[in-house]
This record gives structure tokens, C-alpha cells and sequence, in this order.
């Protein structure tokens, strides 16, 4: 039983911390020595830092072995003792490699893949080096003995510092950036730091060349206009790109911890202007990015004055008795609680209800599980439970580390030791431009979902005043995965099949969180899985083994489903809204989405 289990926060012994930290201070000490080497390391010094971090590994042991408590946290001195064997064996093997042999290994990780690390016997011996620490602190954490979440922090930790720690990240051992500060008369240095200055006015790291982009202007650009608005969001009706349309509308509901135009990229990348193509009349929330004056709303105000509220609005303007709707991440968590309400009223006005990349049942969690426990929950309860914001770019700091050499070092590389300016990608400057969270919110949304799953113990919660019952939500669902999502990780979006007893269909899609979501048929990319099957195993691998892998898009799948909920055809609206209380306040994409946090 783990600590969390006991419920007390789980906690990485400290004297892992410390000792993993001496060991990485020795190893960043090397690698930010301020000449590069003229050659690669000698073998002599090799051995001898070999011979280091074996007597540092034999105290970590120590250390760790004193301060445990019993059958909390060990490590097998065998499985040392083979773990030290190891390492020594690849130093010396690396000893007696000629740096024409180590393409092999170093092409393998696209880091050190150019022709600058391949052909330097310095650089090539460096990052081979580092790859064998790498691999031996990876085995470490594996050969430690302790609970699955202690176990995911260590694994955390160490990737952390194995990505901050690259050879790629210092002038010093990097020869790509060397050579391109001499190619360029020292240019890119003096670039490189004009952009970490103007990232530090921005308070982010850039990803994409925020110049190329402004909402409104090419992004967020299917034509529409705001119809409605209240103090969290402005509803968006979109123009028919169809003589008629079908005679049930569709509300998509965005995450509300992002901004909408993820559903509304560049012309040709946009979920959006497809299902206005498809013949629906459209609408989308487009969240209020919260400020000082939000910072007491609850998730109950989100649901009542947000997801119920903006069906309410597209009933009331459309005068269907049903509508569809899809939610999109915490999106769809909204959604289905809204549903969940809405079905404890007697009121059954959603016709069915599409769940992206969506959690419900929180027991699988992925790679976030690790920064929840009882300690941090209840001090975000303390600093931000009745009054508070929680900062958009915190949010996002947290998202970035969870691929930090993707995300992050990736990008500190090129764009502050090389000087360059990286490429214009719509899907990188949405990332980039977070939202707050009112604090009362979020605290709530952390406590009960991802610490205490109590979304979906039938009762357990009120929201709205209302007893929360999935099992009385009973609308057709058509709920999809991402295989490779980290946020929402497949075995969780799956789950949701589980809870909701209508009619279901579950794809899943290729990628990740995003970009498995975001991917036009036109584009011809990647691909999907279906099943016919009209039962859902309990668990994902057993869907998947009846599944059929399809090519391209799933996105015409999901129009074929959806277009069987809508009804009939009707001629489509000649204008937007309705007179008075739904007339049309502001072209889209409104001025919410604009708003910076």
C-alpha cells in the first residue's frame, strides 16, 4: 500500500534527492567547463569518472537503505552490484571505440544525429558518455523497490535532469552551435540572446514565430458571429457553407483551461469549418479568459452559467428540441457533468454527445498522477480554494516539462544558443497562449477528479444542487482516444465506455493529444481504429485486439455517426442569432478569445 493510499502525501526519500543531485552537479560540473575539449576524454579520465560515480552510486544506496522505511523504499545490493558491472563494462567498451562506431549509437537519438556529433571524436565521445549515465540512472530507478507513484516521481526527476543535463544544451560541448557562431561571426549568439530577452518579456519560451499569427486575422477565421455572452463565455454561431443544414444544431464545447481556436485553426486545419461543411449549424463556447473579478467562481458556475447555459442559448435560438454537442478534453468533462444536471432535472435535451480526448473516470491518470497528492491539494485548497487565479502559465510550464526535450530544451537550443527563429506552426502559438483558471475552480476540479475520482461514484457529488449520476445519462455517445496522448492517456479515454450506459462507439486515433485530434481528412495522414463490436471490453487491450486499423482520418467516421443523430435537412438560416435576446454583438472569433493571460 502506498503512502497516498495511507492518505498521506507520497514523498521521494530524501536521501535519493540528495545524493541524485550530488551526482548531477558532478556531471553538469563537466559539462559546463568553459572550453570545449580539443579531443575526446582520455581513458584515464574516463576511468576515473567511472570509478566516481560508482562510489556515488554506493553511498546513494546507503544513504537510501537508512533512511526507508521498512518496505517502503529498498534496492536490491545484487541488482546493484549487476547495474555497476554494467556500467563499467560500456565505459570500457567505450574506451576502445573508434568515433566512426558510435554513428550507430548516437543516431538513435536525434540530438545527436547531425554530422557535427558524428564526425568530432570530442563531441562523439562526450554524448556517448552522457547516453551511458543516461542508461544507468534509467536502470536505477527500475531496480528501486517502492511504490508505483514514488516510482513515477523518481522516473520524473531523473528525466528531467537527464534533458536539462544533454550535451546539446551547452556551447561549450555542442559543435553544431559552435559551428554556427563561427559561420556567422558570432550573429547567432548575439541573436540568441535578443530572443531569450524578448521570451522573458513574453514569459515563455517561444516555440512558434508568434509574428506569423493573430487570431482573428489567420487563425480562428471560419466566419461567424457572437451571438451571446455572459461573464464566462461568448457563444459563437457560424455562417452555413451549406444551402441546408441539418435540423439539430452543434454545440461544441472547448477545454475551458485553453483557448477555443484549437477547434479553429488555419483554413484546411480546422475541426470547425469541417462540421459547418458537413451541413450542421454550428455553435462553439469560446471561454472568458479570467481575471480579478472571476477569481471566486466554482465548477458548479461553470456548469451552470457555462455548458447549461450555452445549450439552453442554442435551443432557445434554434427552437430544437435536442442538440448535439461535443466536448473536447476538461471540455468534455464539463459537458458530461452539465449532462449529468441536466438529466437529474428531467431534462433530456441533448440528442447525443461526442467525448475527444476526454476523462471522466480519473483512476489512470498517466504521467500527471505524479504532481497529486494530498499535500498539494489541499495547499492549492489553502491558497486559492475560496479566492484566487491560477496562473495560466503555470499551467503551461507543467505541460511543457512533461516532454521537456521536446517542449522545452528543444527549443532553448535553437532558439538561444543557435540564434534561430523557429518556424510558424498554428498548433504551437495556440499552446502558447494559455488561460487562467478562477481558484475556487480549480481546486475543486483537482480534489475530485484527479485525487478522488469522485465524478463517477453514482451520488457522491452535488453539483448545482443536483446529484451527480452518470448512469442517467443516457444519450448516444461517440467517445475518442489518442493512442499516443500523454494528457489523456487512451486506457483513461477509454474508460468512459464503461460509465455511460446508452449507445456508444469508441475510435481510437493515432498521435497524440492534439495532433490526433486535430487531423483533416485532406491531409491524408496517419490513421484509426474501429470495432463493430456492439459490447466494450473492460479494458482497452482487449477492444484493441478486435479492432481494425484504418487509414487516414477518423474525422469522416465521426461525420458518418453524427450525421445519423442530426434529423432531417432544413433550409439553412438566412442570419445569425436571434432578434433581441440572441442578436449578433460582434463578428467571431469575439474579443474573449483575444484576451491575454
Amino acid at each position: 500500500m502506498s503512502a497516498q493510499d495511507n492518505g498521506q502525501p507520497a514523498q521521494v526519500p530524501e536521501g535519493w534527492l540528495q545524493m541524485q543531485q550530488a551526482a548531477w552537479e558532478q556531471w553538469s560540473a563537466w559539462l559546463r567547463q568553459s572550453q570545449p575539449p580539443a579531443q575526446a576524454p582520455a581513458p584515464a579520465d574516463m576511468h576515473k569518472a567511472a570509478t566516481e560515480s560508482l562510489e556515488m552510486w554506493k553511498q546513494m544506496a546507503a544513504r537510501l537503505g537508512e533512511q526507508a522505511k521498512p518496505g517502503q523504499f529498498s534496492m536490491d545490493p545484487e541488482a546493484l552490484q549487476q547495474l555497476q558491472a554494467e556500467y563499467m563494462e560500456q565505459i570500457g567498451q567505450l574506451m576502445q571505440r573508434k568515433t566512426s562506431e558510435l554513428g550507430e549509437v548516437l543516431r538513435s537519438d536525434k540530438r545527436f544525429s547531425s554530422e557535427g556529433w558524428l564526425n568530432s571524436a570530442a563531441a562523439a565521445s562526450t554524448a556517448a558518455l552522457y547516453k551511458i549515465n543516461a542508461t544507468a540512472l534509467q536502470k536505477m530507478v527500475e531496480i528501486t523497490q517502492t511504490d508505483g507513484k514514488n516510482q513515477a516521481r523518481l522516473q520524473f526527476a531523473v528525466d528531467q535532469w537527464l534533458a536539462a543535463t544533454s550535451p546539446t544544451n551547452f556551447v561549450a560541448l555542442n559543435p553544431d552551435v559552435q559551428r554556427k557562431a563561427i559561420e556567422s561571426q558570432g550573429q547567432s549568439i548575439a541573436k540568441g540572446v535578443l530572443n531569450m530577452w524578448q521570451d522573458m518579456q513574453r514569459g515563455h519560451i517561444s516555440m512558434t514565430d508568434e509574428a506569423q499569427f493573430e487570431v482573428g486575422k489567420n487563425l480562428a477565421m471560419t466566419p461567424g458571429s457572437v451571438v451571446f455572452e455572459n461573464a464566462f463565455f461568448q457563444l459563437i454561431e457560424y455562417k452555413p457553407s451549406t444551402e441546408s443544414v441539418y435540423a439539430r444544431p452543434m454545440l461544441l464545447v472547448p477545454p475551458c483551461i485553453n483557448k477555443y481556436y484549437i477547434l479553429d485553426l488555419q483554413p484546411g486545419n480546422s475541426l470547425v469549418e469541417y462540421v459547418v461543411a458537413q451541413g450542421h449549424r454550428t455553435f462553439v463556447v469560446s471561454w472568458r479568459n479570467p481575471d480579478a473579478s472571476m477569481d471566486t467562481k466554482t465548477w458548479d458556475d461553470y456548469i451552470e452559467h457555462g455548458a447549461i447555459r450555452a445549450i439552453e442559448a442554442v435551443q432557445d435560438i434554434t427552437a430544437a428540441p435536442t442538440i448535439n454537442t461535443l466536448g473536447f478534453c476538461v471540455g468534455g468533462t464539463i459537458l458530461c457533468t452539465a449532462l449529468a444536471v441536466l438529466a437529474a432535472r428531467s431534462k433530456q435535451v441533448v440528442e447525443s454527445a461526442t467525448l475527444l480526448t476526454t476523462l471522466v473516470d480519473f483512476a489512470d491518470t498517466g504521467i500527471l498522477d505524479i504532481f497529486i497528492d494530498e499535500n498539494m491539494v489541499q495547499f492549492r485548497e489553502m491558497q486559492m480554494g475560496q479566492k484566487g487565479l491560477m496562473k495560466g502559465q503555470d499551467l503551461a510550464t507543467t505541460f511543457s516539462f512533461l516532454r521537456p526535450n521536446e517542449l522545452v530544451w528543444n527549443y532553448v537550443v535553437g532558439n538561444y544558443l543557435k540564434g534561430e527563429t523557429p518556424p510558424p506552426f498554428d498548433l504551437l502559438y495556440w499552446n502558447s497562449d494559455g488561460t487562467n483558471l478562477p481558484g475556487p475552480f480549480y481546486a475543486w476540479y483537482l480534489r475530485n477528479t484527479y485525487l478522488e475520482n469522485n465524478l463517477i461514484e453514482p451520488g457522491k457529488l452535488v453539483v448545482c444542487g443536483e446529484a451527480i449520476d452518470f448512469g442517467q445519462v443516457q444519450v448516444p455517445m461517440y467517445i475518442y482516444g489518442s493512442k499516443d496522448d500523454h494528457i489523456v492517456p487512451i486506457r483513461g479515454a477509454y474508460a468512459s465506455t464503461q460509465i455511460f450506459p446508452g449507445k456508444k462507439r469508441f475510435v481510437m486515433g493515432a498521435s497524440g493529444h492534439i495532433a490526433g485530434v486535430i487531423n483533416p481528412p485532406a491531409k491524408g495522414k496517419r490513421h484509426y481504429w474501429t470495432s463493430e463490436q456492439a459490447t466494450f471490453p473492460s479494458h482497452w487491450h482487449e477492444w484493441l485486439e478486435q479492432a481494425v486499423q484504418q487509414p487516414g482520418s477518423w474525422w469522416p467516421d465521426w461525420a458518418k455517426w453524427l450525421a445519423g443523430n442530426a434529423g432531417q435537412e432544413v433550409a439553412a438560416p438566412k442570419a445569425p442569432g436571434k432578434a433581441r435576446a440572441y442578436a449578433v454583438i460582434e463578428p467571431a472569433p469575439g474579443r474573449y478569445v483575444k484576451q491575454r493571460a
